[in-house]
Formats: structure tokens, sequence, C-alpha cells
């Protein structure tokens, strides 16, 4: 059972301690930051006010085990962005889709969307089975490409509707 509370700057140190080297902060937070990840730049990230950052909590000890964030664009579409179960040894156990059900929650009631979106780079299969099975789309017109390391990423974009993810199987 997982559980998402607000992060804070006493969470800084176990984030910064998930992220090895440029590749895996790209894969977790884009462009936003650079390698290696600061207390400097968290404290920047988090008086963004379209940032709604969580730390996530895993079972009855309430162990920090990851990271996720719902950002509020200007166009008030909210979009799940740097998801990470920064301990592997709690990673390929389906918390994954636990975390992406509560940020759906959180979006669909809390800020009233009617509509969800997300980014991933399209070799992280992985993350992208995670996101089809909670009801995620891919939305085949909206692709970006960066390179990092010489080699071309491709970041695909995702979406669900509400109607979908409430109707259907994802909710249970």
């Amino acid at each position: 059972m997982i559980k998402l509370e607000k992060f804070t700057e006493n969470d800084f140190d176990y984030l910064i301690s998930w992220i090895n080297n440029e590749e895996d902060l790209i894969q977790f937070a884009g462009t936003i930051f650079t390698f290696p990840l600061t207390k400097d730049q968290l404290y920047k990230y988090l008086v963004n006010p379209n940032s709604n950052a969580f730390k996530v909590i895993y079972g009855r000890e309430n162990i920090p085990i990851g990271h996720a964030e719902i950002f509020i664009a200007n166009n008030n579409i909210p979009k799940l962005c740097r998801i990470i179960i920064g301990n592997k040894i709690y990673r390929d156990k389906g918390l994954g889709q636990q975390i992406v059900k509560e940020l759906l929650n959180i979006s669909f009631n809390k800020f009233a969307a009617t509509r969800v979106e997300l980014n991933v780079f399209d070799w992280n299969q992985s993350a992208i089975k995670c996101y089809e099975r909670v009801g995620f789309k891919i939305n085949n017109s909206t692709q970006k490409e960066i390179l990092v390391s010489g080699k071309s990423w491709i970041s695909i974009n995702m979406f669900i509707e509400k109607k979908n993810f409430y109707e259907n199987k994802y909710f249970i």
C-alpha cells in the first residue's frame, strides 16, 4: 500500500541519492534539472506554484520509496511527471500503477480535471505498459526529441480522460 505526502526540503537527500547519473536524471525529470541534482535546484523546484510534488510512502513503516508530481500547465491540464520509484527493491511490484492511480484521483478530484497527460520516453517500455494498464493512451500526434549522451531520445505523450478512468476497470 502506498500513500502520497507533500514533498518538502526534508526529502531532498533521499531523492538526490536515487539519481546516479545524467541519464537517470533526464529519464526522471526531463530537462528541468542539471546533473548532479542539488538541494539548490530542489529549493527552486519547490517554489514553482504549478508544481504539486509528492514523496511516495510505502507500508506501515512509512518508508519513502519514490517521488511523483502533478504539474498544472497553463492550459489547466494536469501532467503527471517526475515519477520514480527510487528504492530499487520496490520496483516491478505494481507500485507504479498504484502511484499513477493516486495521482489521477487527485487530478480528477482536487483539480477537477477532465483529462490528464504525461510524457514518457519511447524506449521506456515498462513505464509505457504501466501507464497503459491504468488506462492511458498514446497521443501519436505529440512527440519531442532530445539528445542525451549523443543518443536521440523520443518523448511520447499519453493521455487519459476522466470518464474512461472511472467507467472502466482502471479505477479498481
